[in-house]
């Protein structure tokens, strides 16, 4: 049977799917440029199927222009399909990016941080279920879980490694047959794009093992989430790391402190764009081992920012860097990067103070005591998501007024098709679609 490779050229839309078209291998070349035609519509289907209402209709026209060094070639076994994508720009037929291309979002954002004389390096950490592995009791962190994956991580690391995404770590985590990956920091453009490419090799190697990887926030109520990571630090123009401040509190340098509290003040709007799904706020409770505060906290876990450890002494200067908690799979990673930078530049125009530090548990403190700290619960839906995000005009005027509109209007119509379902039923929607 004779076959002919394709290649997927895509985009990450709101809804955090990977979308496009296939063209035959042998014209790409030809495609670098003209790209595939798109449709702006297109961006208002949701991660269920059905089409949030569009403002523009059947209407216009648009282009994905592929980004190269993006191409991911997946061919697991000799035997079977070749999975061959690239991610791309959304543009307009002028050949200006389209006001709702979400990794021009982001671009802006990380030139918008240039301008203040900064960089960003990343890495996002996934957590996700592999259905197909059988779930025992004693599974968290366990050689046993590890083994029962069997040969899916080993040719998950390889597919990685060809796609130029640097593994780094491999673990069963808590949750009932979840695992967690990680891999090297790169800059902010680059660290979201590997993110995609991430998802959708395990996605890739996972079916061709017979087995399947869900990014779902929750798999079921009753489970631990999948949380999304966002490890990332500040640079000068040169590369080099400005985020530690012997002096500053908990070794905080004044620019990483702005940066912090920017997005501290942000987050409850940030949550819109970070924990997009219905289910996300099942997952940002006390004590779930996620985020649930307005915090930035040294070395704990449940806070909303991290400040991690910094594990050999003297190395606080390079090694001294942040964690952003309340994410999940259901955002596009351009989104979710480009709301911290973006809320980073505003604590930074503002030069605002260091953020008030945690090293307790704000459930357990007094509302006084959170009233000292300016501390405020996330948002528990995401409906109260999207109404913060509305009223925030900074972040409205970094998203620009069609993509923040479209992006409240998509989001409101998913939690409005999500309402009739228990949380159960939107659990397992969700386990689908991601």
């Amino acid at each position: 049977m004779r076959r002919e490779e394709l290649v997927m050229i895509c985009t990450s839309d709101i809804a955090g799917q990977l979308r496009g078209k296939a063209v035959p291998v042998r014209d790409f070349e030809k495609r670098r440029e003209v790209g595939v035609g798109w449709t702006p519509t297109n961006i208002m289907i949701t991660a269920h199927g059905p089409i949030a209402p569009s403002p523009w209709g059947s209407r216009e026209d648009l282009y994905l222009r592929p980004v190269p060094a993006t191409a991911v070639r997946l061919a697991v076994d000799a035997d079977g399909p070749v999975q061959h994508f690239v991610l791309s720009d959304i543009m307009r037929l002028d050949g200006n990016p389209w006001e709702c291309c979400l990794r021009d979002f982001l671009k802006r954002g990380l030139a918008a941080l240039e301008a203040e004389g900064f960089g960003l390096v990343a890495s996002f950490e996934h957590e996700f279920a592999l259905q197909g592995v059988e779930e025992r009791p004693n599974s968290p962190y366990n050689l046993d879980a590890f083994r029962r994956q069997g040969p899916f991580a080993e040719v998950f690391t390889a597919a990685m490694r060809e796609a130029g995404l640097e593994p780094d770590t491999f673990m069963p985590e808590y949750g009932p047959s979840q695992y967690e990956v990680t891999m090297r920091h790169a800059p902010g453009l680059v660290a979201a794009d590997r993110a995609i490419m991430l998802r959708e090799v395990a996605r890739g190697v996972a079916d061709r093992l017979g087995f399947r990887a869900t990014f779902t926030p929750l798999l079921r109520p009753d489970a631990v989430g999948n949380g999304v990571h966002v490890h990332f630090s500040l640079t000068d123009r040169a590369g080099s790391p400005v985020n530690h401040d012997p002096q500053g509190p908990a070794g905080l340098s004044p620019t990483a402190a702005a940066f912090l509290e920017g997005i501290r003040r942000k987050l409850p709007a940030l949550c819109a764009l970070t924990a997009a799904s219905t289910i996300s706020y099942l997952r940002l409770v006390p004590h779930r081992w996620s985020a649930s505060y307005t915090n930035v906290g040294v070395r704990d876990r449940e806070a909303a920012v991290r400040i991690c450890p910094v594990f050999r002494p003297g190395t606080e200067e390079t090694a001294l860097h942040f964690e952003y908690r309340a994410a999940d799979a259901a955002a596009s990673p351009y989104l979710v990067l480009g709301g911290l930078v973006w809320a980073g530049v505003w604590g930074l125009r503002q030069k605002l103070d260091a953020p008030p530090l945690t090293t307790s548990d704000p459930e357990e403190m007094s509302e006084r005591e959170r009233a000292a700290l300016d501390l405020r619960r996330l948002p528990t839906s995401l409906a109260d998501a999207l109404s913060e995000l509305e009223k925030d005009a900074e972040l409205a005027a970094a998203m620009g007024e069609t993509l923040h509109r479209v992006y409240l209007a998509h989001k409101r119509f998913e939690d409005e098709l999500m309402a009739p379902l228990d949380p159960a039923e939107r659990c397992a929607s969700y386990a689908l679609a991601y």
